[in-house]
């Protein structure tokens, strides 16, 4: 006997009055049967109040007995026809198996999983066949976060409903050709398919709990009726140990998202062990989302073991339960009935009597709850209509149920996808499927005529929800009108004489013009993670007010400031707190809504630079396989643009990675005019034309004159660079020229410069605005691999190159950014020119603008002494000229490189 039935049987012989305590009990067990499990469990917390508020200790805790949470009295049966169900997610398990073991056999590196699918199976069916409606007019469709691994099985079922064919299956994870089948959900591979991406584990849980928010927001702004809808997302028990998984389970309780299910699929493993060998994953859980104000249902046992616990009058197989720990459990699906008994109902003499008249094979047949349909029916049922909260479904099952010996429950199970003919064959008598021997060693797929009662059955359940899922919209059906350019003066304008401010300000009148844009103003989403004074956003709170259910149920501290903070039941700013990660999720919600909810919204979300690209890159990167359309609002951008704060804060390569998301457009404006014109553009591309791109704008906080658009700059703006002011005329006996290139606020060091070498070495300067080096490197590389390819034809000529070969002198581009950021386009630069890029590699630094920009060696001073070098190194000046501009501007020659400072 354990230790922990040792001090539960002492305790039970330390009573010192058993009477009363049967008293007790069958009081409790009378109001329970007369009154109900409500009664009782009011009377019993009023109960712990009290001894509470009386000094008694009693520790609080957030887990229930390690059973399932709906008894076997109040279980709902599965309305539906079983019989069909369970041939019809038979022959998906085989189709499934087979899609992967055909493409491992043929091409052993493709890979492919099995075993999640398999563990899934009969919850997957169950929300298919009775409870995920499809979009149609009357409702607006649930949504489906499906665990990645178990793809195969989606696809398998794909197959039957006659949506996927059988050459997209022999293809399987083959999609260059254009016939195959992506591994896992990309809705960039398969965008009339897959709704979300969620094979990078954790973010599908963070994304669904947003997701939920955002129909919430949707619904009480009257843009969307989205009562009736539901966000289902699916993970496993391993999955969980992600800190984006659990991260946001707080605010879905508080914003009370009664709309949200999530389902861990918990079969006790990783991807390579136990989830818990020593513990219990399943209880842990619980009192995670329990404690956090969670609605938790645990699916544990299937209807098998419903008579054994009624028989369980003492509660010691419940104490059993209780105590054997998940590493115990994998190993009893690992081995056999036998090892069961010996094992689980061997550890008390009592447990071993209640099966004494079973056989190996009946203890073997007790089944877990997430292989039962009428428990994981009961449970979803529940989820569907709870009310006030979100509902977690902690569903015990095996991973790779029905594998036998090749992979159930063993620690090799994720990866197995090579199957031996000896277990196709155990596979094949466990499911029934009705395929020859002779036919095995192909292992062919699976798919009865269409007018089987079974087929015809799939049909009608998926026609009764409105449709087949997953399903993805790539559209939306409505049209809005993007204001022209010319709406926003404001900021195309020159900026009056005397008057300064940041390309920040620029944005926020923009942002501000379009709130008041009679077609676009209320799909605007201005997304805040707590930095709203910092960009001078704050002036937004009185005029839409912060998005929040229950309206302001206080008075707000600055209620007598103009701009007090003003949260609404139909707000519309969504202010996500200290919460880079919830603001990108919100973000990726309102940016694939025209697919998800058929209405076009454009989010814009601003947040500190540093803490945006680089925190949540793996967010960014998914934002393109989604086909996200938005903006993101990179502020406080560059290493030496945010005074005083220092190593962790200033940011000089968030370009860097944003250049990595192929459909990212990233931009780098120094002026209003800029920002306007990339806005403006953004909004046609994402909105009018519907293209799935979507924009990081850097903007600043450094306050200065901004010049105005002039005519014809529009096209250079958008491309990524055009000339923003031209040196002298060129001469016969010209000066000495050189091209000097700039974005962000280091452009006005590079104009600054041009005035120096005039004035100071008589040297001519072209000064060139660069808003998107990146999108002038992408032109080049496909220019160059246009020409690779079409050596006959006539060669096309990167746009920067265009631009600059008919220009003179050294080409110097200055960012603040790191080095590679304009590397970039070296390779583009014309012939016999030099190139030197000035960046500002290393870490931030806390000090003023000018220290810095004199520490990374980046300000005017530097960008001269660079030309004046380049034009040496081409033997246009002297070499003693760069000299003398090195002691005339204090350059400190002995200083260490700043990037080993």
């Amino acid at each position: 006997m354990s230790a922990q039935l040792d001090q539960l049987t002492a305790q039970a012989a330390n009573d010192p009055d058993t009477l009363e305590t049967q008293e007790w009990l069958d009081a409790l067990e009378a109001v329970i049967e007369h009154e109900g499990t409500e009664r009782a469990h009011y009377l019993m917390e009023r109960m712990v109040d009290l001894a509470r508020r009386r000094g008694a200790h009693i520790p609080f805790s957030s887990n229930t007995a390690y059973v399932n949470t709906i008894p076997a009295h109040l279980n709902v049966n599965c309305p539906g026809n079983l019989e069909y169900e369970e041939r019809l997610r038979s022959w998906m398990r085989w189709n499934a198996m087979a899609m992967v073991v055909k493409a491992n056999r043929a091409d052993g590196d493709l890979g492919g999983h099995i075993s999640s699918f398999a563990s899934l199976a009969n919850m997957l069916g169950i929300g298919f066949n009775h409870f995920w409606h499809a979009p149609t007019e009357e409702h607006g469709g649930d949504l489906l976060y499906i665990q990645g691994h178990s793809s195969p099985g989606i696809y398998a079922r794909a197959y039957l409903e006659g949506r996927i064919t059988e050459e997209q299956l022999l293809n399987f994870r083959r999609e260059v050709d254009g016939k195959g089948l992506s591994s896992y959900p990309h809705p960039k591979l398969m965008p009339d398919f897959w709704q979300f991406p969620t094979v990078s584990m954790g973010l599908g849980p963070l994304m669904a709990i947003y997701q939920a928010r955002f129909l919430k927001y949707l619904h009480a702004r009257g843009i969307a009726d989205t009562e009736a809808r539901k966000v289902w997302v699916f993970c496993g028990d391993g999955e969980m140990d992600e800190p984006e998984s659990m991260g946001a389970i707080g605010m879905a309780a508080r914003e009370r998202l009664d709309n949200l299910v999530m389902v861990v699929n918990c079969n006790l493993q990783r991807l390579d062990g136990p989830v818990r060998g020593n513990g219990k994953i399943i209880q842990e859980l619980e009192a995670d989302f329990r404690g956090a104000g969670w609605n938790v249902v645990k699916v544990i046992w299937g209807s098998q073991w419903d008579p054994l616990l009624a028989k369980d009058k003492d509660g010691i197989l419940q104490r059993v339960m209780m105590e054997s720990v998940d590493g115990e459990y994998q190993n009893y699906k690992a081995k056999d009935g036998a090892y069961v008994r010996k094992h689980f109902f061997g550890k008390h003499p009592e447990l071993l009597k209640m099966v004494a008249n079973m056989s190996d094979d009946d203890i073997w047949r007790l089944t877990r709850g997430g292989h039962d349909p009428h428990k994981i029916y009961a449970a979803f049922k529940n989820a569907q209509e709870n009310k006030g909260s979100p509902t977690v479904l902690l569903v015990k099952t095996v991973k790779g149920f029905g594998m036998g010996k090749s992979g159930e429950a063993r620690n090799t199970a994720h990866q197995t996808k090579k199957l031996d003919d000896a277990a196709i064959r155990e596979m094949r008598d466990r499911f029934n499927i009705p395929i020859p021997d002779d036919k095995l060693a192909e292992i062919p797929f699976f798919k009865p005529s269409d007018d089987s009662p079974e087929m015809q059955y799939l049909h009608e359940r998926r026609k009764a929800l409105g449709g087949y899922l997953p399903q993805r919209r790539s559209k939306a059906d409505e049209a809005l009108v993007v204001p022209p350019l010319e709406s926003f003066k404001a900021v195309l304008d020159p900026t009056p004489e005397g008057r300064e401010i940041s390309s920040t300000q620029a944005y926020v009148r923009v942002i501000t013009s379009l709130l008041k844009d009679p077609s676009l103003g209320q799909r605007i989403v201005p997304i805040l993670v707590d930095e709203s004074r910092t960009f001078g956003m704050e002036g937004l709170f009185r005029q839409i007010g912060i998005f929040n259910q229950q309206g302001q149920l206080y008075e707000p501290v600055d209620r007598d400031q103009v701009m007090y903070y003003r949260e609404d039941k139909a707000g519309q700013i969504l202010q996500e707190g200290i919460n880079e990660a919830g603001g990108m999720s919100s973000w990726i919600a309102a940016a694939t809504s025209y697919s998800s909810n058929n209405r076009q919204m454009i989010p814009f979300y601003t947040f500190y630079s540093m803490f945006g690209m680089q925190r949540v890159g793996d967010l960014v990167w998914l934002a393109g396989d989604i086909r996200a359309r938005g903006f993101l609002m990179g502020g406080t951008a560059g290493r030496t643009t945010l005074n005083g704060e220092g190593l962790q804060h200033e940011d000089g390569h968030s370009h860097i990675i944003a250049a990595t998301v192929p459909n990212c457009l990233p931009y780098d404006p120094t002026f209003g005019h800029e920002v306007a014109v990339i806005i403006q553009d953004g909004l046609r591309r994402m909105v009018t034309e519907q293209e799935d791109v979507f924009y990081y704008i850097t903007i600043m906080n450094e306050n200065y004159a901004h010049p105005g658009l002039k005519a014809g700059q529009e096209a250079g703006i958008l491309k990524g660079m055009y000339l923003l002011q031209e040196g002298a005329p060129v001469a016969e006996k010209a000066a000495p020229r050189v091209q000097l290139v700039g974005c962000g606020t280091i452009l006005r060091e590079s104009i600054f410069a041009a005035e120096l070498l005039k004035n100071d070495w008589g040297v001519d300067a072209d000064v060139w605005s660069a808003p998107s080096l990146t999108l002038l490197a992408r032109d080049g590389q496909d220019c160059e691999r246009w020409n690779m390819v079409n050596p006959e034809l006539e060669q096309r000529v990167p746009y920067v190159t265009s631009l600059l070969q008919n220009t003179q002198g050294p080409i110097i581009a200055t960012t603040d950014y790191m080095r590679m950021f304009a590397e970039q386009i070296r390779a583009f630069m014309p012939k016999d020119r030099t190139y030197k890029v000035l960046g500002t590699d290393g870490f931030g630094r806390s000090d003023s603008r000018v220290k810095l920009r004199e520490f990374f060696e980046v300000n005017r001073y530097y960008v001269t002494i660079a030309a004046l070098r380049a034009l040496a190194d081409e033997g246009k000046i002297e070499r003693s000229i760069v000299s003398q501009a090195i002691a005339k501007y204090g350059i400190d020659q002995n200083k260490p490189n700043p990037v080993t400072q």
